[in-house]
């Protein structure tokens, strides 16, 4: 493309990254390369999957030569592979795309349209999405929807970093992001175990948000996902969240922010006690106590992390009953 046309549909880096995903990694490709977009480019990283993504991915790539491929032979972790696909990423506009993920048709048109249309510090454009199983049969939708199709909720847009603190809002994959913007921040921090809620807390507090009222990705849950691994007592997501709330804490620059921020904290602690990782809830205690005195419950569940009860079990046998019955809503939290 001429620098000319360039300015007129600006390229896209679609980068997908993949670790065991035989079962749906030809559906997620087939999904950027039938957009009708004109100037995309698919970055593929597999991870050292154990099953058949990678030949999977080698078919695939023998059917689309354009398409980049890189295989690691180790598993480097989700944020560093991200960050190798965005070093050689050339498009304007960046979506990081989960090999069990799946865009619709007309989504990059729709997300770029959006962009060139805005004015003012943007950095991402976000949508709706609708959840998947493993059939990829329909499950529910991230934002419920009117009869016309339009969110029944009201979704922030422009500075969102308080919102970002206060709760999950935004359906990580249906983000297109300036590759510059990544740029400036580094790319993922690879010292992360997940990579959605720091980039929100550091992008937000510097650029805003756009949101297009639409459904334009299918968002696959499965029951081995890395946000159902929260509960578990070895797992490593809390850890980072409490890295990346220690982030916002430097951050934050007003009083409802910081009460925000204090909110998500407060989950985070009975997250860390649910899981036994009770010097993690006392971590977060420390942090709180920084932002504010903390109520009558989490006092108490911080003194019950001093005696180390063994909760786990209870809970992870609360949640298999419970969640049956809970319905899908945009403020759920999945790490």
């Amino acid at each position: 493309m001429s620098p000319f046309l360039n300015r007129i549909k600006p390229w896209v880096s679609v980068i997908c990254t993949s670790y065991n995903h035989a079962a749906y990694v030809d559906e997620a490709l087939r999904s950027v390369v039938e957009q009708d977009y004109p100037n995309v480019e698919l970055i593929v990283i597999d991870n050292a999957s154990t099953d058949q993504t990678a030949d999977r991915i080698d078919r695939f790539v023998q059917q689309h030569p354009a398409v980049q491929f890189l295989r690691n032979p180790t598993n480097v972790g989700l944020n560093r592979a991200f960050n190798q696909g965005l070093a050689i990423a050339s498009g304007r506009y960046v979506i990081d795309l989960a090999a069990d993920d799946v865009l619709m048709p007309g989504r990059i048109s729709k997300q770029v349209e959006q962009f060139e249309r805005l004015s003012g510090p943007y950095a991402v454009v976000f949508s709706n999405a609708a959840y998947i199983d493993e059939h990829s049969r329909q499950t529910g939708l991230h934002y419920p929807v009117t009869t016309t199709g339009q969110a029944c909720v009201r979704v922030p847009s422009g500075n969102v970093f308080r919102n970002v603190l206060a709760s999950y809002f935004i359906c990580t994959p249906t983000m297109m992001m300036r590759r510059d913007v990544l740029n400036e921040l580094g790319g993922y921090d690879e010292t992360l175990a997940y990579e959605d809620f720091d980039f929100w807390v550091r992008s937000s507090r510097l650029y805003h948000y756009a949101y297009l009222d639409e459904v334009l990705t299918l968002k696959r849950r499965l029951p081995n996902s890395l946000s159902a691994q929260v509960v578990l007592p070895d797992n490593q997501l809390l850890h980072s969240t409490l890295t990346v709330c220690q982030k916002a804490f430097d951050r934050c620059a007003t009083p409802d922010e910081h009460q925000a921020l204090a909110g998500r904290v407060r989950q985070f602690i009975r997250k860390a006690f649910y899981a036994e990782q009770f010097s993690l809830a006392l971590q977060f205690g420390q942090l709180l106590h920084a932002i504010e005195r903390p109520g009558l419950l989490t006092s108490l569940i911080l003194g019950l992390s001093r005696l180390q009860p063994p909760v786990n079990g209870l809970y992870r046998q609360y949640l298999k009953w419970s969640q049956p019955r809970q319905a899908l809503s945009p403020t759920m939290e999945p790490v």
